[in-house]
């Protein structure tokens, strides 16, 4: 195991809602992801996911509000509630997830990814 550079990874790819697996902890996946636009209304139904924001700032829609997360703050979406990721800049995030965790859950998409490439 060796020391993992958010900076450098972040670095080293520019596409946009296509995670990149960086490392994994206990059963859970370690993502970093660029994004801006709108993804798409999805949950996932078994698991919690993560977002912490390491640039920008991400509004995660949700049925019933919006949650606003800044630069260095980090909002946990509870397994089965419907989320939809908002960047109106683009955004820096590391995620955390189950290795089971579908990108956008059972919703299919032009941008769902099925297996994330490793960096």
């Amino acid at each position: 195991m060796s020391v993992i550079n958010i900076k450098e990874k972040l670095s080293l790819f520019s596409d946009q809602w296509s995670p990149k697996k960086v490392g994994e902890l206990n059963g859970q996946q370690i993502l970093l992801a660029k994004i801006q636009g709108e993804f798409v209304f999805h949950n996932h139904e078994n698991e919690d996911e993560l977002f912490m924001v390491i640039k920008g700032t991400l509004e995660l829609e949700l049925r019933d509000k919006t949650v606003t997360v800044n630069e260095g703050e980090f909002y946990t979406v509870p397994k089965g509630v419907d989320h939809k990721p908002i960047a109106k800049e683009e955004v820096h995030l590391l995620l955390f997830e189950p290795l089971s965790t579908k990108h956008t859950g059972d919703v299919v998409a032009d941008i769902t990814v099925e297996t994330y490439e490793e960096i």
